[in-house]
């Protein structure tokens, strides 16, 4: 089925101001004036801003409206909305993948998460264009979708190809063909919706192609710390990179009670962080800032791969962006494995203040 761009953003919009549907609320990206450079923001239909589907992923994580940043977790009411987040971009698929396989498992659901997959109806859609930071290509992704959602959307001129993915998303389906006008799409329309797709994947290649993976991404562990030490270098232990990382869900648990009420609240923690893991007596497991920069690569290559059998990095880019040293995530993937086999034969000098 193929829908007008301009008629399905208006019925997104119409669905809740005439409250077509069960839905309290839809987030996608939009363009807003705080953000110059053309990049997109999650912000809700509710708001008025300049709101599109295309382009690449949008500067948030879809992860941060699924599992929330801060959160009370004990003897709390979860709120009975009805959602859906529009928009959403291959690597963030990819991303609710992995913390579908962590936060929602057989011996544990993580309540939160789980009430919020459960109310969300996801649309996905391709990538018209791809970010100077963005690299699917390398991690074995791609700029489309091809599965985890509930409806897809590929654009092609001033229409949009419907693909269904879920019971949910073709119940929304038959609601779109109830308050909106579709078409029949012509015999050649997966042709097309393929050509553009290699297009884009042609563009990633170009981008990338100074920074090819080996596939062999368990072998980091074998690297020589020293080489960890000078990729570690610029490092400030920010932990920018993991809040805006779609697939780390670190967490610290703090007691914020008082008198009246006792109170349990969850945020994000971060493994780049000085204090991370500590315990009671002050130990640490990893003191040096290069430890901690290395245990968060071999997390994304090494253990959510042992623990998932997926890739912990989804190529969002996300890192690079918001690295205050402007270290580049798929330059540093690309030097370990280059020197895997290579000791260092020269000892870096050491980071000044290092912690």
């Amino acid at each position: 089925m193929l829908i007008k761009v301009d008629e399905f953003l208006a019925f997104l919009r119409r669905s809740i101001n005439d409250k077509i549907g069960n839905f309290d609320d839809i987030i996608l990206p939009a363009r807003t004036p705080e953000l110059q450079n053309g990049s997109l923001i999650l912000k809700s239909i509710r708001e008025e801003h300049e709101f599109t589907l295309d382009g690449y992923r949008a500067v948030d994580p879809v992860k941060i409206l699924l599992y929330l940043f801060r959160e009370e977790v004990l003897n709390k009411d979860y709120e009975k909305k009805q959602r859906i987040i529009a928009g959403v971009k291959a690597c963030d698929l990819k991303a609710l993948r992995v913390l579908d396989a962590a936060l929602i498992t057989e011996e544990f659901a993580d309540p939160s998460y789980k009430h919020w997959r459960d109310h969300t109806l996801i649309i996905s859609a391709d990538c018209t264009s791809i970010g100077e930071t963005c690299h699917c290509n390398l991690v074995g992704g791609k700029p489309f979708a091809e599965a985890g959602f509930d409806l897809n959307l590929s654009r092609l001129n001033d229409h949009y190809m419907i693909e269904v993915g879920s019971e949910k998303g073709k119940q929304f389906l038959e609601l779109i063909k109830k308050h909106a006008q579709l078409q029949e799409a012509p015999k050649d329309t997966p042709e097309k919706v393929h050509a553009n797709r290699e297009n884009l994947l042609k563009q990633l290649a170009d981008q990338n192609k100074d920074y090819e993976y080996d596939p062999a991404y368990r072998e980091m562990r074998k690297g020589e710390i020293e080489w960890w030490k000078v990729e570690s270098k610029e490092c400030v232990g920010c932990g920018g990179c993991t809040n805006i990382c779609p697939t780390c869900y670190c967490l610290i648990l703090n007691d914020e009670s008082d008198a009246h009420k006792f109170v349990k609240t969850r945020t994000y923690d971060s493994c780049q962080l000085n204090g991370y893991a500590r315990v009671a007596g002050g130990a640490t497991p990893r003191p040096k800032m290069h430890e901690r920069f290395r245990n968060r690569y071999l997390c994304k290559f090494d253990y959510m791969h042992h623990n998932f059998d997926m890739l912990g990095c989804t190529g969002c880019g996300r890192c690079i962006d918001t690295c205050p040293a402007s270290i580049n995530f798929r330059e540093v993937v690309h030097n370990i494995h280059k020197n895997l086999a290579s000791p260092l034969k020269t000892v870096p000098s050491p980071v000044s203040g290092e912690v």
